[in-house]
């Protein structure tokens, strides 16, 4: 279980959208110290939850499919347990398969199109765990074939926004890791 330095804010005294995120984080996962530790700043939730995820996530160009698509890579490969609970139920609400997502650790060989396959290879670029990754002149050009260029920005905008909150997640201790994580403590 996490164990974070910052305080966690009671559920009693948490507000509106926190407290609704803390009951649904209990019941999917039994561990909602993520919106607990948010009670010290609720704002700052609210902006996540409305300006990143309604906004952009949600919204956009790039279908909804996709973006969970990524989402589910990046924190299977993370090894982040508290997002892949919710990232997983998510993928299956945005019409991804079981096969489908048993096949993310093998994707060239799964059952998804080319245009879900490029941006997987995306994804695999923006790992924590690649520091070397690029977009690269063939990976564009592979892209290219499925994504215009506001589509691409818009695709690395996200995937940027959740490797960097797996590593806020991850440095702060807020949420519980899969044992094979590569960013679990000595």
């Amino acid at each position: 279980m996490p164990s974070p330095f910052l305080k966690r804010v009671h559920q009693d005294d948490l507000t509106g959208n926190l407290r609704n995120a803390w009951q649904k984080s209990m019941e999917l996962r039994g561990d909602a110290t993520f919106f607990e530790v948010f009670g010290n700043n609720p704002g700052l939730f609210d902006w996540y939850t409305n300006s990143f995820y309604k906004e952009v996530f949600y919204a956009g160009s790039v279908s909804r499919r996709i973006k969970e698509l990524v989402r589910l890579r990046l924190s299977t490969i993370h090894g982040c347990r508290f997002c892949n609970q919710g990232n997983r139920q998510d993928a299956l609400a945005a019409g991804l398969t079981e096969a489908e997502i048993e096949g993310l650790s093998d994707y060239e060989n799964a059952p998804f199109s080319a245009a879900e396959k490029a941006a997987l290879r995306l994804a695999d670029q923006m790992l924590l765990t690649n520091p070397d990754g690029e977009l690269s002149q063939s990976l564009y050009d592979d892209l290219k074939e499925y994504y215009s260029d506001g589509e691409l920005l818009e695709l690395g905008m996200v995937m940027a926004v959740l490797a960097g909150m797996a590593k806020f997640l991850f440095a702060f201790d807020l949420v519980e890791k899969e044992e094979y994580c590569p960013f679990n403590r000595g």
